[in-house]
């Protein structure tokens, strides 16, 4: 009996032990868990808590298609992406994007140290992979707007739109500076000269918020739950590539470099950039992705960037010739060279195995583990998404919300530049007129949503046609837009003699380039796509027109100039066409200033403002201002004079011959 009752009070003691020990861990504080605590202190907890597993975890970003909540918790994954057209469903609702990224963030949350991951997302020109969401003019157009506020008001609409579908990062903005129009991705650069590409890093500020003024230089910033991480990239040189050849190596020096190439990280750096995507280019025969000087000497020791560094796409593979041929070796020298976080995105295991040898190998310091990942714990804190892990449905109305299609429509107008208005100069053909007999609307161009959006949307390498998501084709905007009796006729590839007799006022031709992304866009001759010179010859050879060009870059245009009425620079203008039409018919005026160089041969190429060989079609800065009643012709004709000034200089000559003349 009394063994009985001592072992009954043994047990009796355990397990009030046991409980009293549970109880104690429960109440454990932990301070990376107290938002009232400095972002600094938590961090700082968090990482004394993790295991070697959960670092090398949180330095991994896969692709959405490889994710399970199980690989989440399992591996302690840092972060998920969609890549271009990686969507949960076609035509995917924002409902179904929040669905998805919460599954995922609910496997993060039930690890042993609950850090919840970052889902981020290409949102290049608007949030380019939703259905139905806004698509803002491609960063060519918007470069040549010359408007930072508009930028700003464009990241802000973005960041909305992005949060609606439960994203908190975007690999955006693209702040290359392209130097030759070969470049498959000029179209995602704002221009050739670094200094309208600083200017236009102020979307940084809508896509996260402004940074206050008491913050630290190189920190990044995130202004709450209706804002982004933003990403510049790509670091760095990645628009100089020899001929344009997408992935290339840039010969430059560093004076070179530093002054062409980097101004706009400078920028980005300052207003609190998240994050830096590295390029897949090679400086000087060095791949960037193991450029240890660059990216740890010079990004985050002098450019003190204090958020974290992400590699691109598969970036490390291509390190050796060719991929993948030595990954351990790869993994060795993209992390020693100073990245953070790397898009694996498929072989997470294989990374993880690698990156843990060569730690435990010593050959990686655990040291250099550690930075990357409180750089990614410090953005993670930043962000709220600790307090926030999971998105609801909130916002989803704000996805292509008539707002921000206006503000897209604003954006598109002040994007074109007109390069030609008249066969000379006292008979301009734009505006054109609402009310006619009879127009005829032209060219491949004029009723594709998928061209008129271009690469980076829906798709990877963009879409064809008008089903791909919702917009307003060219076609559709002039039929809006011109008296309820003018008729208008819609034919792709006229013949010549069925123009001549058919009695048009006028012709609208849009013709340009079909769509691409990346290396499918480097192109050595920069021609129209045909039928496009065809259907330039037959209608502009018999009637009057205007010739829209859409296209990512300047393109070949000299030997049809002759023939042409009006010529306009449209870019990638997205899904608002009904910002063409406000500037073709005359309710607003043609504002837009080249952003680049308009070469007249591709010989020429690369050639950009400045050079000693400049002899282009139309120069930098050059754009046709309009209005109902004026026509203004402006052209930066170099570097050093601005056409203001060339006003100015002539008023006085003007004022002075008055003054001299009424004296005598």
């Amino acid at each position: 009996m009394w063994l009985r009752r001592r072992d009954a009070l043994v047990h009796l003691v355990m397990g009030l032990a046991l409980l009293w020990t549970s109880m104690a861990v429960a109440k454990e504080y932990m301070k990376y868990k107290d938002p009232k605590e400095p972002v600094g202190v938590r961090v700082e907890d968090l990482l004394s808590r993790m295991t070697l597993e959960e670092k090398i975890g949180q330095m991994v970003q896969i692709d959405r298609t490889v994710a399970t909540p199980h690989i989440m918790r399992d591996y302690s994954i840092g972060s998920v992406l969609s890549g271009g057209g990686s969507t949960p469903l076609p035509h995917a609702s924002a409902e179904d994007w929040v669905n998805m990224i919460n599954e995922f963030q609910k496997g993060s949350l039930s690890s042993r140290l609950g850090i919840p991951m970052i889902y981020g997302i290409d949102a290049v020109h608007g949030h380019n992979n939703v259905y139905k969401a806004t698509i803002f003019p491609h960063n060519i157009g918007l470069g040549a707007t010359r408007d930072p506020e508009l930028l700003q008001r464009i990241g802000d609409a973005t960041a909305l739109e992005v949060r609606a579908t439960g994203i908190p990062y975007v690999f955006a903005p693209c702040i290359a500076v392209c130097r030759d129009p070969r470049w498959g991705r000029c179209y995602e650069s704002y221009s050739e000269d670094p200094k309208i590409v600083q200017e236009m890093t102020d979307i940084i500020i809508g896509l996260q918020g402004k940074i206050p003024n008491s913050s630290f230089r190189g920190v990044p910033y995130v202004a709450g739950r209706n804002k982004v991480a933003a990403c510049a990239k790509h670091f760095v040189g990645d628009g100089g590539t020899t001929k344009g050849v997408n992935e290339n190596n840039t010969v430059i020096n560093m004076h070179g470099l530093v002054s062409i190439h980097m101004p706009a990280y400078i920028d980005s750096i300052n207003k609190g950039v998240s994050t830096i995507m590295v390029s897949y280019s090679s400086w000087n025969g060095q791949k960037m992705h193991a450029n240890h000087n660059l990216i740890t000497g010079f990004l985050k020791g002098t450019l003190k960037f204090k958020g974290f560094v992400i590699s691109d796409w598969e970036g490390i593979d291509k390190i050796t010739t060719p991929p993948d041929s030595n990954y351990t070796y790869s993994v060795q020298a993209a992390i020693l060279a100073g990245i953070d976080m790397i898009m694996v995105p498929y072989n997470y295991t294989g990374f993880i195995d690698d990156l843990t040898y060569l730690v435990k190998k010593k050959v990686i310091p655990v040291e250099r583990i550690d930075d990357a990942v409180r750089r990614i714990l410090l953005v993670k804190f930043t962000m709220g998404i600790f307090e926030n892990p999971l998105a609801d449905l909130s916002l989803v109305d704000e996805v292509g919300s008539q707002a921000h299609r206006d503000l897209a429509r604003e954006a598109v107008r002040k994007s074109l530049v007109l390069l030609k208005n008249g066969k000379t100069t006292d008979d301009p053909l734009l505006p054109l007129p609402k009310k006619a007999s009879k127009v005829l609307v032209a060219g491949s161009h004029a009723d594709n949503l998928g061209y008129q959006c271009g690469g980076w949307t829906i798709s990877w390498q963009g879409f064809d046609g008008n089903n791909g998501t919702i917009g307003t084709t060219i076609l559709d905007a002039i039929k809006l837009t011109v008296d309820k009796n003018t008729e208008i006729i819609h034919l792709e590839n006229p013949a010549g003699d069925y123009v001549k007799s058919s009695k048009f006022d006028y012709a609208i031709v849009v013709v340009g380039e079909y769509h691409y992304a990346e290396t499918a866009g480097d192109s050595p001759t920069l021609e129209i796509e045909d039928p496009g010179p065809n259907v330039i010859a037959n209608v502009c050879g018999a009637v009057k027109c205007v010739v829209i060009i859409i296209s990512g870059r300047p393109l070949v245009v000299q030997p049809y100039i002759s023939l042409i009425d009006a010529l306009v620079a449209a870019w990638l203008p997205g899904t608002e066409g009904r910002g063409v039409t406000d500037v073709l018919f005359g309710d607003y005026g043609f504002t837009g200033k080249l952003s680049r160089t308009w070469f007249k041969t591709v010989d020429q190429l690369p050639m950009n403002v400045g050079d000693s060989h400049y002899d282009p079609l139309f120069p930098f800065g050059f754009g046709i201002t309009t209005s109902k009643t004026t026509v203004v012709r402006s052209v930066s004709a170099s570097p050093g004079v601005r056409p203001h000034m060339i006003t100015l200089m002539i008023i006085v000559l003007i004022n002075l011959y008055l003054t001299v003349t009424l004296l005598s």
